[in-house]
């Protein structure tokens, strides 16, 4: 079978079974502040475990594209070496919400392994948790009861609370698991091994892997570390797709698969290097050299996936949170390829379009953002490409100074600092090392990692109470109709975080619209008859507004009235609506390719990311403000349409960008020829924005352009504060009637005094040297020329070069310089001092910079540096001839 009937059969099982089959989510997450990535495929069912959405259907499946590189699932260092860790994966998964449990899980998953796919029960090993007697936790004698009708007693292992017992985070929904593992090693293999495959369960074994994995989830953990039966049991399946496709295609690696071979046969072909399978290494072992190739492109295959599908959920590599994984996993590529695969150029993208080609099918936003994909990913490997470069310099020059100073150990502070800076991991640090000699001090490098580590935990550190439930419900959501509304507090938290102390309060209606899709969340009152309590901002959790105060409700259990600050309220939402014109307006103007790739929405500005491929030209700039303002002037009503079936939006013309989740029914805001699907709060109406200007148009990365505006009040300011501005610079020229025509005369004379000036400073500089050279003193053949007087920088190089040019060979010059009491010394050597005498001027001005308290450095002939005392320069100067030891 191959990779597409696998996953196609997986559905159609399911979909026999009652499941309704959905579409995977986005692999990045954009409103969920405690993850960044879909790790697992109950991600996009948290809500619904947590109880705050409804289950209903309650029997679903699908194949979930996941990311594992960070946190508490992180396989990154592994990915490459190994036969089945990846980066990014398909995980096929079942659920049951309130349905089947324990038995149905265990008996669907026995029939689609071993009914429909024929894997040999004989090498299918199961296990079941062990219990935890400090927690109180029995075995799991249920789950093993329904095992033993499908295997025998010693295919049920007992696995512990690490393999089986599973939890969302610290706090929140876990419960134990049984896990499905395959034997796939060879009659020569076993007999080789001596060991059954129970034995080797867990044990990290290539060939003993885990394919399913069904969670129980049945208990709820509190902040304590107590646990609390949930108000629903809750099937969760995981099955990894990629070494499923191993099992099912008698391969031993999920790299030898059809999955990844056609990406490795492009790289082979591209690179000229041969790809060796487990097959051929077991028959035939391999060098040390041919293994770094076949890792180097394994790890090219798995990363092309995670990075191309990361920017297709609309992702772009950064410095930041979510796109820093995505930069180091991309960065990670590269140096393989450079180091083992000679690719001195971008080569990543280069396999985008086979990637295409094999998963462009079930994954459609990988064909449809080809393009901008390819582009984000040539860039950044040409970034990285040039910081490598940069690296390695370093790198050399630190070695070059080991070698100086007889050491062989690089110090671990300086490798962290390459890591720091350049991205170069340890690894590659050590190997250039190794190659020359030299050895890392791992130990230092891990200190100053540690402490890295531990800032940012620090910085990150939250602490959540237990939920307190103060009465049963569901959240409901006012907010597109009202302002203000009565309601009480469901449930509240005490939140610590940085040593700052605040509450977060569910209510069981609000008005108040949680941060979500760029746009801010609502800040306003909580008032009842005897107080009223800020809630300074409004965040969005597992499908609810959770409204953030200072202090907690004296009452509690008092009937509040929620009211939202509208002034803020009003200003964002016209500014979100003022988003849905610019998109239609940018595609009127630059072409349908564009697309929304982000937007950020407050009360007081609005950002809008879009894909195109150069830079907006001010006229088209000026185009997209004139068709907005016409549809502001218009004052089209908002016509919006709330629960409407997925299909049917899309019939309407509505517009759904790739990375956002979207259910079976969602919400459409148009207005006029706008259509978008949106959950946000808008404007009644277009008139209601005012005005729109746009005031910055750049780049964010290759393909991708944002635009900055400002809306209604805000225009009004930016209007005050252009003319206060052109009122001041009139008063410069007295009130001038032609104020460009009087400013370009200015211009005019000083270029023409800059350029009389540049010609006055090149003669004194001419005259200086001609003086400085009569003037030169000689010792033991050597003609030395010192000298401090005012002079600024781009002079005193000059002076230095005219002297050398001066002066035939044996030369000495030495110049210490001060302007805007900045001093400076510059140090100009003949060739043959360097060759002859040894004699580096880089070296000899950092030693004498010492005394202007500063520093420098440069060539061996010419070297300069800077510095705060100008008090110093004569000692300075008479340092360098000190060192010089002529």
């Amino acid at each position: 079978m191959t990779a597409k009937e696998i996953r196609d059969s997986f559905k159609q099982f399911f979909e026999s079974k009652q499941h309704a089959i959905v579409p995977s989510a986005p692999m990045v997450i954009k409103d969920d502040p405690t993850l960044m990535f879909t790790n697992a495929g109950m991600n996009q069912w948290k809500d619904i475990i947590l109880g705050t959405r409804d289950p209903e259907p309650r029997r679903r499946a699908d194949t979930q594209k996941c990311l594992r590189v960070s946190g508490k699932h992180n396989d990154l260092e592994e990915v490459g070496h190994d036969t089945y860790h990846h980066t990014m994966f398909e995980m096929l998964g079942n659920w049951s919400f309130g349905d089947y449990f324990k038995e149905g899980a265990i008996d669907m998953a026995w029939e689609y392994l071993v009914d429909v796919l024929k894997l040999n029960p004989e090498d299918l090993y199961v296990t079941v948790f062990e219990g935890s007697p400090e927690e109180n936790i029995p075995r799991d004698d249920e789950a093993a009861k329904y095992w033993s009708k499908h295997v025998p007693a010693d295919h049920i292992i007992n696995g512990n609370k690490h393999d089986n017992f599973w939890e969302m985070g610290d706090t929140g929904p876990c419960g134990p698991c049984s896990e499905i593992h395959v034997d796939s090693r060879t009659p020569e293999q076993r007999k080789a091994s001596g060991k059954s495959g129970r034995e080797l369960v867990n044990q990290d074994d290539p060939q003993v892997i885990e394919i399913w994995n069904i969670v129980f989830m049945q208990f709820n953990r509190k902040a304590d570390g107590s646990l609390e039966p949930l108000s629903m049991n809750v099937i969760d399946t995981g099955m990894g797709f990629e070494r499923l496709v191993r099992m099912m295609q008698g391969k031993h690696s999920n790299y030898d698969t059809d999955v990844f071979q056609p990406i490795i046969k492009a790289e082979q072909q591209i690179t000229g290097l041969k790809y060796t399978t487990f097959e051929e290494e077991t028959e035939n072992p391999i060098s040390k050299e041919q293994d770094d190739i076949n890792v180097a492109m394994r790890v090219c295959a798995d990363h092309l996936r995670a990075v191309a599908f990361s920017i297709a959920d609309g992702q772009l590599p950064s410095n930041a949170k979510a796109g820093y994984v995505i930069r180091r996993i991309l960065r990670r590529a590269v140096r393989y390829a450079y180091t083992f695969l000679g690719q001195k150029e971008a080569f990543l993208y280069k396999l985008l379009p086979t990637l295409v080609e094999e998963m462009g099918d079930a994954f459609p936003e990988l064909k449809a953002q080809q393009t901008l994909i390819a582009k984000v990913m040539k860039e950044e490997e040409d970034s990285f490409l040039r910081t490598l470069e940069k690296g390695i310099g370093m790198l050399n020059d630190a070695m070059e100074q080991l070698k100086a100073e007889g050491k062989k150990e690089l110090d671990g502070v300086q490798a962290f600092r390459l890591f720091d800076t350049y991205g170069f991991p340890l690894d590659l640090t050590e190997l250039i090392c190794r190659e020359n000699g030299f050895t890392v001090n791992e130990e230092q490098f891990n200190t100053e990692m540690q402490k890295q580590k531990d800032r940012a935990r620090n910085a990150a550190a939250v602490e959540n109470s237990d939920w307190v439930e103060l009465q049963p419900g569901e959240q409901q959501f006012v907010g597109y109709d009202y302002t203000e509304y009565e309601c009480r507090i469901l449930r509240y938290r005490k939140v610590t975080q940085k040593k700052n102390e605040f509450y977060e309060l569910v209510l069981d209606n609000t008005p108040f619209y949680g941060e979500m899709g760029g746009q801010v969340g609502d800040q306003g009152v909580l008032v009842s008859e005897n107080e009223t309590i800020d809630i300074i901002d409004t965040k969005r959790e597992n499908g609810q507004s959770v409204h953030i105060v200072k202090q907690l409700p004296k009452d509690t259990a008092a009937q509040f009235m929620a009211c939202v600050d509208t002034d803020k309220r009003d200003a964002s939402a016209a500014n979100h609506t003022a988003t849905h014109l610019l998109d239609y307006a940018l595609k009127q103007v630059l072409g349908d390719h564009v697309e929304q790739k982000g937007s950020f929405v407050s009360p007081d500005t609005l950002r809008f990311d879009f894909s195109h491929f150069e830079k907006v030209t001010d006229e088209q700039i000026r185009e997209v403000e004139r068709l907005v303002n016409d549809m502001i002037r218009q004052d089209i009503h908002i016509d919006e349409h709330r629960d409407m079936p997925f299909d049917e939006a899309k019939k309407l013309g509505a517009i759904a960008l790739f990375g956002e989740k979207y259910g079976d029914k969602v919400r459409v805001v148009r207005f006029g020829p706008s259509c978008e699907f949106c959950g946000g709060v808008h404007a009644s109406s277009t008139g209601r924005i005012g005005f729109f200007k746009i005031i910055s148009e750049s780049s964010v990365a290759a393909g991708i352009r944002r635009i900055e505006a400002k809306t209604g009040k805000e225009c009004e300011e930016l209007l005050y504060q252009t003319e206060d501005m052109l009122r001041a610079v009139k008063a410069f020229f007295n009130n001038a009637k032609d104020l460009q025509g009087v400013i370009k005369k200015y211009i005019d004379e000083h270029d023409a005094m800059k350029k009389e000036i540049e010609g006055f400073q090149a003669q004194a500089v001419e005259r200086a040297a001609k003086q400085l050279v009569e003037k030169a003193r000689e010792v033991n053949g050597i003609k030395v020329i010192t000298a401090v007087l005012p002079m600024a920088p781009a002079a005193a190089k000059d002076l230095a070069f005219k002297i050398r040019a001066a002066v035939d060979g044996s030369l000495l010059c030495v110049l210490g310089t001060h302007a805007d009491n900045k001093p400076q010394l510059s140090i100009m050597m003949s060739d043959d001092m360097v060759a002859d005498h040894k004699l580096n001027a880089g070296q000899m001005v950092r030693e004498a910079a010492k005394l202007i308290q500063g520093g420098g450095g440069g060539q061996p002939h010419f070297a300069q540096a800077g510095g705060k005392s100008v008090d110093g320069l004569s000692a300075a100067v008479d340092k360098v001839i000190e060192l010089a030891k002529l």
